[in-house]
């Protein structure tokens, strides 16, 4: 198991998660929907999967270039 947090570059400050991108079978394998708003810190980390959305030419897409 891998203890790699997955992440996601967006274009919108505001992004749903469910967890069941890339699970086949999709949300019936994932986590209840929720909305997520990136902060000034420019990213946000779900807290049911903690996938984290990295808003791109944010704060957090620079400081990791």
């Amino acid at each position: 198991m891998s203890t790699q947090t997955e992440t996601m570059i967006v274009t919108a400050s505001r992004v749903s998660c469910d967890g069941s991108t890339g699970l086949p079978g999709g949300a019936a394998l994932g986590h209840p929907k929720v909305w997520l708003e990136i902060d000034e810190r420019g990213f946000a980390d779900c807290g049911y999967c903690d996938k984290r959305f990295i808003l791109k030419g944010g704060a957090a897409d620079q400081a990791a270039a």
